[in-house]
């Protein structure tokens, strides 16, 4: 693997001696993602293996190249995971992109994102310099955290070439939960009370669904843990809900199992584009954050905390303004079929304020000085 590192390492190099700009890629799995494009592709997948794992210290290195698909296996051979879930988005995705896109799946508001899994990494900065930050241990706090930085910078501080992640068993028991009949405002209601109670709660989601004679609303909620805990939760979680006039129905484990995946995948019917002049919105708000005044369905994760629309760009002001008026931001994730790249015209990102730019920017110089991986994919450049 040492020539495919130097190969890395020089392209990177010679691109900052030519005034050239990079982007890095893996699987490609989640180019629809962020502004337009830009810079030649440094393909990272050559770059790939696990480096070392030890399933009794909970803690796998891998390289950057390595398939998502081929890590997950490795670990559930061990009975072990990574417990937030992420997205694959197709079949090609890699450890790379997963850390650098830092998306998370339907476990994220009980386990944590990708960056709390971040033991250490390391990267390839702007002068083609091979970092190395954290380590293979949670207590990692001599020096700046970077290696968590790292998760969700979308390559534009450096070329994560490894990483050191903490995984989890499985847990023992697993029981999802079809809740019926509840709208909206009643579920975020239930899902703030069972929230804070001692309940194995692990993921969440309320939708609506409009091909249902009558139209139906929907809460799902997956519960994981000891078998005892599970077991009651089961009969409590239940009861309040029947107490909230909803039809309660334990889901056949392997049957939940698809819908959840497909649900961290968007591979669901909702995240079926309704027109092709409509773009996907992600609002993320607090958990507590009341129903909003949107005249657009919904589909609700994370107890609450992201709820995911589809609405036309020129939504971006309004759609910005109410997350905002919660205490939360929107994201444009992926544009609409007809108008592509002209979507993103109104940024994909919530534009940062005046100090959260100057931060960006010096962490920018610091990494990268020369420019090579300022592709302005989170916000134009």
């Amino acid at each position: 693997m040492e020539a495919q590192l130097n190969s890395l390492t020089d392209a990177v190099r010679q691109a900052g001696a030519d005034g050239r700009m990079l982007r890095l890629r893996g699987g490609g799995s989640k180019d629809f993602w962020g502004q337009s494009l830009t810079g030649e592709v440094l393909d990272t997948r050559a770059y790939r293996g696990i480096v070392s794992y030890e399933p009794s210290e909970l803690v796998v290195t891998v390289r950057c190249g390595t398939p998502l698909a081929e890590l997950e296996a490795v670990l559930a051979e061990k009975g072990q995971c990574l417990a937030f879930e992420p997205p694959h988005f197709g079949p090609d995705a890699t450890v790379g992109g997963m850390v650098a896109a830092g998306l998370s799946g339907p476990a994220r508001a009980t386990v944590g994102a990708v960056r709390d899994y971040v033991l250490g990494a390391r990267f390839i900065n702007g002068l083609g310099e091979h970092l190395t930050f954290g380590g293979q241990v949670m207590k990692n706090v001599a020096g700046y955290d970077v290696s968590r930085l790292m998760a969700g910078s979308w390559g534009t501080l450096g070329l994560i070439t490894e990483v050191s992640l903490k995984v989890l068993p499985v847990a023992p028991a697993e029981a999802t939960l079809m809740i019926a009949g509840l709208a909206q405002g009643p579920a975020l209601d239930l899902l703030h009370r069972w929230g804070g109670q001692p309940l194995p709660l692990n993921a969440s989601a309320w939708v609506r669904d409009p091909t249902a004679q009558p139209v139906a609303d929907y809460l799902f909620v997956r519960l994981r843990g000891a078998v005892a805990a599970v077991q009651s939760a089961i009969g409590k979680m239940s009861a309040d809900a029947q107490a909230a006039g909803a039809l309660v129905q334990a889901m056949d484990n392997a049957e939940a199992a698809d819908d959840w995946r497909a649900s961290g995948e968007q591979a669901l019917q909702f995240f079926d584009a309704p027109a092709p002049d409509l773009c996907l919105w992600r609002l993320s708000v607090p958990q507590t954050a009341p129903l909003l005044d949107l005249p657009y369905a919904q589909y609700i994760e994370w107890q609450g905390a992201q709820r995911w629309l589809w609405a036309p760009a020129s939504a971006a002001v309004a759609l910005r303004d109410l997350a905002q008026s919660v205490g939360g931001h929107a994201t444009l994730f992926r544009a609409s079929a007809k108008h592509a790249e002209v979507d993103k015209v109104v940024g994909v990102s919530t534009p940062l304020e005046a100090v959260q730019q100057r931060i960006q920017q010096q962490l920018q110089k610091q990494f990268d000085p020369k420019g090579v991986f300022a592709t302005g994919r989170i916000h134009p450049l």
